[in-house]
């Protein structure tokens, strides 16, 4: 009999979040801009665009205490520089006690990411630091209790890879295969998300004469197939994500779970820039949006959602580089759309679980129902069973 009800309580709360639905999109609030809003307001423009998970590129305290008690699930980011310090177990702990323990969990910190990009960035000594960092920040949260409710890794960028064409061809570049083993080794062991940084933009605006927009745009197309596994690709991001996953697997891990840390096509460029539009921008961002509400997976994981964080939620003015680099935004710095990427249209209760959208208040209400006739049932069932014992 007990095993009866333990069955049954584990199948209601899953009913419960199939009912809801699971959103799997997120999206980046970079903060290098000197007219950007308030993060009060920035949590209020996320609740409203039906975003629930965010990553910030520092751990900025006024963001931290403005998203406590919210629905946004939030990822903070070690900058590189910290990293030689954090090698270091005490300084870790330090860290943590400091910048993660007075916000959590009022402050839903699902992950840590330690540095961005240090694989392929422009200071190689920090690349030996890497791994120990992670080790040293993960000891940090599990002394504290906290390893169990936050996530840590790296986002690396796409040019970690020696091959990623045909996908099945993915392979790591030799000159970081040794660290990269230990860094798939605490992945594998804890559990945690491989991020990657992919941008199908780059690879168009490098080779335009060869790459389909449509399939950069992840528009309808004939797509590819890869002539080793058969499969078939009618985008370029899923291809970037499944030639990571090849290339894991040939360093012997095949189980670790690829997400994207950040994606996205510019809305505004230099003149040598190609394919960096408004209109590019739209059809990008829109389609991945459908495509990640539908929980899709890769050719490659079909049945694996794909997690997502778009880059990014603010065109920022002081970011350095070309002109595309300051204009990746969803949104203009007061908060008025920098093109329409059809949020309202995407379904609250596939794009959102709080409670007050009409769409789920309507699952809640079946929900209950659902619950009420069981527990009726249940009861009449535990009373003829016990009449029968006498």
């Amino acid at each position: 009999m007990a095993t009866f009800f333990s069955r049954i309580a584990v199948i209601i709360p899953i009913f419960f979040l199939s009912l809801l639905g699971v959103s799997s999109v997120g999206i980046n609030y970079g903060q290098l801009g000197n007219n950007l809003p308030s993060p009060e307001k920035v949590l209020n423009l996320l609740s409203a665009s039906k975003f629930t998970k965010a990553r910030i590129y520092d751990t900025n305290p006024q963001i931290l205490t403005a998203f406590a008690n919210s629905s946004i699930e939030l990822i903070v980011t070690i900058e590189n520089g910290m990293l030689p310090v954090l090698v270091d177990p005490q300084q870790a702990l330090q860290w943590v006690i400091t910048h993660i323990k007075p916000y959590f969990p009022a402050t839903r910190i699902t992950g840590i990411a330690v540095g961005n990009e240090v694989f392929t960035g422009d200071d190689t000594s920090l690349v030996g630091y890497l791994v120990p960092a992670i080790f040293s920040i993960h000891g940090a949260l599990a002394q504290l209790g906290l390893d169990r409710y936050i996530q840590v890794s790296t986002p690396c960028s796409q040019a970690v890879l020696e091959q990623s064409y045909p996908p099945s061809a993915g392979s790591f570049k030799p000159e970081v295969t040794g660290i990269m083993w230990q860094f798939l080794q605490f992945l594998s062991e804890t559990n945690s998300p491989f991020w990657i940084n992919a941008y199908p933009y780059f690879a168009y605006k490098g080779d335009p004469a060869n790459i389909s927009l449509d399939y950069a745009l992840l528009k309808p197309n004939s797509g590819m197939v890869d002539p080793n596994t058969k499969l078939h690709y009618d985008n370029m991001l899923y291809a970037q994500v499944d030639a990571v996953i090849f290339a894991m697997a040939k360093m012997g891990y095949d189980a670790i779970e690829v997400r994207v840390s950040e994606t996205g096509w510019p809305s505004k460029g230099d003149p040598e820039e190609v394919g960096a539009s408004a209109q590019n921008a739209e059809l990008y961002n829109r389609n991945l949006l459908k495509r990640q509400h539908s929980n899709e997976g890769t050719p490659l994981r079909p049945n694996m959602r794909l997690e997502a964080y778009l880059f990014a939620l603010f065109n920022e003015d002081l970011k350095p580089g070309p002109t595309s680099e300051r204009n990746y935004g969803l949104f203009q710095p007061d908060m008025t759309m920098a093109y329409n990427v059809g949020l309202s249209d995407l379904g609250t209760a596939s794009a959102s679980i709080s409670l007050t959208s009409s769409g789920t208040k309507a699952a809640v209400i079946e929900y209950q129902s659902l619950v009420y006739l069981m527990f009726v049932y249940l009861l009449t069932f535990q009373v003829f069973m016990r009449r029968r014992q006498y």
